[in-house]
């Protein structure tokens, strides 16, 4: 308990009688002037708030299904200033209950929150395996899993939020300009807690990755490298031990609430009504009505509740808690999981609340389908039949990583190889914005792309030098730059997120300073930071025009091109040398031209015939002095 002075100079007592309220502090400067906070606290709903401070009215007291709950709703008006208050609860012949509310200033405007772009490369981290910058904290006693074993791919490691940090300069020098964290919020599950999707609480950091400050350093020493961060964010569902389990404020706050808690007792997979994942319902214009609803109100597994974003209480919380981690720790840019997995009305709602306030912010969802369509239709300003317009910035490219891995597989036909990369890359008329799609090589959720190109050294770096020029914004996961494979047991995802070598005191193979790496690793090592440095500042690759040529006798080439700088992607299957005849690419204006190889700085005229000895990529620039 403290003393504060609120706004009006009215001195006031810093208390804190409630057990919980959300969000646990706001701001003023919004365009939307409303909040809506949740308050948590034994027969809280018997009492009546009053708030004495300028700018702050309460424009309706809801009462939920559960006696242990309120949720106030909010006006603070643009001349509001910031401070603290107090929210007094009464009720007659009771003992006021007191908790002191902060109304904080922005740090800066909203037009300033700039999201990832095509200028960026992402690198997506597992945060457990990555790194244990404080072993401090790898245990915490009262928590569920409360033991650490680096011998199973299920537990949890000690990888930390301080051990990316101690390394961003290593990401940084790779290359990379924004990382994507798995979810860093507490997950105080039984088992499998590591992986970070299955949330206990919305609003804090589960301490075996660190603290909130711990968070907020990493946001800042990111913004010092001119780099962004990005949040992994889940409104579909939470996982079964969130605290708000044992007493649900309303009995629709879940989907499936009234199964669960008839079975909360003996609950186990039999008892779980589950999602049949046919997101295809949400465009379906054949879909059964009891297949929409079993995609959108299943759970996606036993062991995570879906959240009913129907209930507007559920919807306003969810949306109010993205925007305060925006706020808090700075992002630049948000994921969200399981994309058309929740109401998908909502879910436009939830965008374009977030777009409203942060226009220049950028969100990407996961849609995991290979089907251009799907991913097409989840594009903002997508020319849908239905009129829906999801205010999604970035779908993923799940068909053209498809794309990728088949075409460099299959031995080239008329109609297999090369030629799936060119005809998906075709697709393009149909998207609202190419650019704007997040194309990927592999992910946190399927089979290390090495693993997936059956060990081929230069398929893969066709595959990731393909994915670094395309038009699109790419991200690449920890440990694609040394050839983390799962080989043993392709697909499994514990193995799919190994430990990074060298991230743990006393590892004998270190890829963040080479030790101990095999040549094989150097080399893709030194290839990828090769190409990700030229494209950190290459205007051609960011925004530049795309022109690509039909593959032929195993060759294809794409160009991108802006004004005085031209970038020439050539993709060669042939195991034996051959002789390229420039000829074919005259409309490029490259004749006699001389061209700089991006990875071994050799420079070469633009002349026909191009002698090329190996299969793999050659990588071209009209910048001859970068």
């Amino acid at each position: 308990m403290g003393v504060v002075e609120a706004n009006d100079n009215l001195v006031l007592i810093d208390r804190n009688d409630i057990q919980r309220v959300e969000p646990l502090n706001w701001w003023v400067g919004f365009k939307n002037q409303s909040l809506e906070l949740l308050v948590q606290h034994p027969n809280i709903s018997g009492r009546i708030p009053v708030i004495s401070y300028k700018g702050v009215s309460i424009e309706r007291i809801n009462k939920a299904d559960s006696a242990n709950y309120l949720f106030i709703s909010l006006n603070i008006s643009k001349s509001t200033i910031s401070g603290k208050f107090n929210i007094i609860f009464k009720k007659d012949n009771e003992e006021d209950l007191i908790h002191t509310y902060e109304l904080k200033s922005r740090e800066k405007a909203s037009e300033t929150y700039t999201g990832f772009d095509s200028s960026d490369v992402i690198y997506l981290i597992t945060p457990d395996r990555f790194a244990n910058g404080n072993p401090d904290n790898d245990i915490v006693e009262s928590f569920k899993e409360n033991h650490i074993n680096r011998n199973d791919d299920y537990a949890r490691h000690g990888g930390d939020i301080e051990g990316i940090i101690n390394h961003l300069d290593y990401i940084e020098d790779m290359g990379f300009t924004a990382i994507w964290p798995s979810p860093l919020l507490i997950n105080n599950m039984p088992q499998g807690s590591y992986h970070g999707y299955a949330i206990t609480d919305f609003y804090q950091i589960d301490p075996r990755f660190g603290t909130l400050q711990d968070y907020k350093t990493l946001s800042a020493k990111l913004a010092e490298k001119g780099m962004k961060l990005i949040m992994d964010q889940v409104a579909n569902h939470c996982g079964i031990a969130h605290w708000w389990m044992s007493d649900l404020p309303f009995k629709d706050w879940i989907n499936h609430q009234k199964n669960y808690e008839d079975n909360a007792n003996s609950w186990d997979s039999s008892k779980s009504i589950t999602t049949n994942h046919m997101s295809t319902t949400n465009q379906d214009i054949y879909a059964s009505k009891i297949d929409k609803n079993n995609m959108n109100e299943g759970w996606f597994v036993p062991a995570m509740p879906d959240l009913n974003q129907r209930n507007p209480f559920m919807a306003r919380y969810t949306i109010q808690n993205s925007i305060w981690w925006i706020e808090t720790a700075n992002l630049g840019g948000i994921r969200q999981d399981t994309y058309p997995y929740p109401d998908k009305f909502f879910m436009s709602r939830w965008a374009g609340e977030i777009m409203n306030e942060y226009p220049n912010f950028s969100i990407v969802g996961e849609e995991w389908s290979y089907n251009p369509l799907l991913v097409g239709y989840w594009q903002s300003n997508a020319n849908n039949r239905d009129g829906y317009n999801s205010n999604l910035k970035s779908p993923m490219d799940f068909p053209m990583q498809r794309f990728i891995v088949e075409a460099l597989n299959e031995d080239e036909q008329w109609d297999k190889g090369l030629l799936k990369m060119y005809q998906g890359l075709a697709n393009d008329f149909y998207y609202a914005s190419p650019k704007d799609i997040m194309v990927f090589p592999d992910n946190h959720d399927m089979s290390r792309i090495f693993t997936q190109l059956q060990g081929d050294i230069a398929n893969t770096k066709m595959a990731l030098s393909y994915i670094l020029m395309m038009p699109r914004i790419p991200q690449l996961y920890y440990g694609t730059e040394i050839l983390m494979n799962d080989f043993n047991n392709p697909g499994d995802h514990g193995l799919v997120r190994t430990d990074f070598p060298g991230g743990w005191e006393g590892d004998k193979i270190n890829a963040f300073t080479g030790e101990g790496l095999s040549d094989d690793q150097k080399d893709m090592q030194s290839f990828l930071k090769k190409i990700l440095n030229y494209r950190k500042t290459s205007k051609a690759i960011h925004k530049g025009k795309t022109i690509h040529f039909a593959p032929k006798n195993g060759i294809y080439v794409l160009f991108r091109i802006i004004e005085d700088e031209t970038v020439v992607h050539i993709i060669n299957k042939n195991h034996k040398p051959v002789d390229l005849d420039l000829s074919r690419f005259d409309e490029i204006n490259l004749k006699e031209k001389p061209l700089k190889n991006i990875i071994s700085e050799d420079e070469i005229r633009w002349r026909s015939p191009l002698k090329i000895n190996n299969k793999g990529s050659i990588l071209l620039t009209t910048k001859l002095n970068r």
